[in-house]
């Protein structure tokens, strides 16, 4: 599912409090004000972490591997309730009750095209409830992988998404792999 024009993001202040909202569709540019985002990264039974490629018409990022998916919560609405929100509209799978491993993530890298991504971004885990099934205009492909792979292509540092790369290790030292056990 692609944003549409009422799709709206919460701004932040610094400390991290609401200031007001605006459109999805025109948040991401060269000045990018901080805003309430977050990512999750989900566990198939056997524990590899699902990895996907985002679209080629993505505002952000276009093409490049990353965690499972990101998103942003709705004014007013729980963060866990837009992951699982999101796991259905991107990926067409229900979750497990997603768990927040890093609550306070923070973040801010430039694309080559100049676009900015600027968010405060807890980072959840879940597992998989059923087949994945990715809606084309978010996502290109996806694999399925082993953590350690995944830790590999984060120490590589293009291999994968900017956030990405920061979240992994901070996922790592958090105990993510034992506690997806």
């Amino acid at each position: 599912m692609t944003a549409t024009r009422d799709e709206l993001v919460v701004l932040l202040d610094d400390s991290g409090r609401s200031i007001g909202t605006t459109d999805k569709s025109t948040v991401h540019h060269v000045d990018t004000p901080l805003h309430l985002g977050f990512s999750c990264y989900l566990f198939d039974a056997r524990g590899r972490v699902l990895l996907t490629r985002r679209a080629l018409g993505k505002r952000t990022w276009p093409g490049v591997w990353t965690n499972s998916f990101c998103g942003h919560p709705a004014p007013g609405e729980d963060p866990a309730d837009a992951v699982r929100r999101r796991a259905v509209e991107e990926l067409g799978v229900a979750t497990s009750d997603p768990v927040c491993v890093l609550p306070d993530f923070r973040y801010r890298a430039v694309a080559a095209d100049g676009t900015v991504e600027n968010e405060i971004c807890p980072v959840f885990w879940a597992r998989v409830e059923g087949p994945v099934r990715p809606v084309a205009d978010e996502i290109m492909d996806h694999r399925w992988v082993d953590w350690d792979e995944l830790t590999a292509a984060a120490r590589l540092g293009w291999a994968i998404s900017p956030w990405a790369v920061e979240q992994v290790p901070l996922l790592a030292a958090a105990g993510l792999p034992s506690l997806v056990g």
